[in-house]
């Protein structure tokens, strides 16, 4: 079978089209054969800077849709043919894949495969960051960082059904800007957020922020928050050293800190995630969010879409077509 691997860390030409081995599921697992495939920043990250590989070489991707190919032993509800999304621990990018059945979900009626695809990582974390972490209650005013992104999509759509009195994204373009205020947000605000904030809310403040970025832009956030806000911190993209918050930044004002990633969950609470998911899907089902999906490659264009999303000038959610 096809794999997209690299043997080195570095930039989007690492990444080599090969053949390998064809996996074989072991005991609660099944081995899915891909149509498509989901590109994430945390797929770059591995690529370049060697986040979450155990070793090399590696084959990256975390998330998958297509059809059931094997079945592993003591698996049940589950059968050869059936067509399912998956969120994986890497292996992606490549024609069959392995997962284990607790992060594997038959496909929801009404959603066909090159849509699943976009499903397993960005809506359920969009919907923790809003919902199951962030408690978003209506009336009240969220600031999501990289709003044109996959997951700053879905969070703006949420986030308005969710009853939220205003919507406000950062971005790093006007293409960008204009491409969020499509998709749920009131306003959007490029480059530097946190006086712009201020001017936005009369000197308030926002209740929730969401920030995959780290470093100086969190603390950033941390300064837009209202009192008793929170702020949600769910990656690092800039690579900045690990944060630290504590007494001078929570009591003056008594907000609060927290923080997500699905790829803990999935290995510390799989069936938190579960449960998480199914709720999280059914808004896609009954028409509360939709993804665009913006550009599609073929596996062996797989350093194309990296190139892409790496110069931070993608919207929506990129695929990789695979078996489809």
């Amino acid at each position: 079978m096809r794999a997209v691997r690299f043997q080195e860390y570095g930039g989007p030409e690492v990444l080599r089209l090969v053949e390998a081995q064809m996996p074989e599921p072991g005991p609660g697992q099944v081995s899915i054969d891909v149509a498509y495939t989901g590109v994430n920043f945390a797929d770059l990250k591995a690529r370049s800077e060697g986040y979450r590989v155990p070793a090399l070489p590696y084959v990256p991707g975390l998330e998958v849709s297509g059809r059931i190919r094997a079945v592993g032993a003591g698996v049940e509800g589950l059968a050869v043919g059936q067509e399912v999304a998956a969120l994986t621990e890497g292996g992606a990018y490549a024609d069959v894949v392995v997962a284990d059945t607790t992060t594997v979900f038959p496909l929801p009626s009404g959603v066909d495969l090159r849509t699943a695809a976009t499903l397993p990582t960005v809506l359920p974390t969009a919907y923790a960051l809003v919902h199951t972490v962030g408690r978003l209650q209506p009336g009240e005013s969220v600031l999501v960082q990289g709003a044109a992104g996959g997951v700053g999509t879905v969070a703006g759509q949420l986030a308005r059904a969710a009853g939220a009195g205003a919507v406000y994204g950062v971005v790093s373009s006007a293409a960008k800007a204009a491409y969020a205020k499509e998709h749920g947000y009131d306003e959007v605000f490029v480059g530097t957020f946190q006086e712009p904030v201020r001017q936005a809310t009369g000197g308030r403040g926002v209740d929730l922020v969401l920030d995959p970025v780290g470093g100086d832009t969190l603390r950033s956030g941390l300064a837009s928050l209202a009192p008793f806000g929170r702020l949600v911190s769910f990656g690092n993209a800039s690579s900045a050293e690990p944060w630290t918050v504590g007494q001078p930044e929570l009591y003056p004002l008594g907000i609060s800190v927290s923080g997500f990633s699905i790829l803990n969950l999935a290995t510390t609470a799989p069936n938190e995630l579960r449960r998480l998911s199914e709720q999280a899907f059914t808004k896609a089902v009954d028409g509360t969010v939709a993804l665009p999906v913006t550009a599609e490659f073929t596996l062996a264009e797989a350093a194309d879409a990296h190139r892409l999303m790496g110069a931070r000038t993608s919207t929506g959610k990129l695929l990789l077509r695979v078996g489809a």
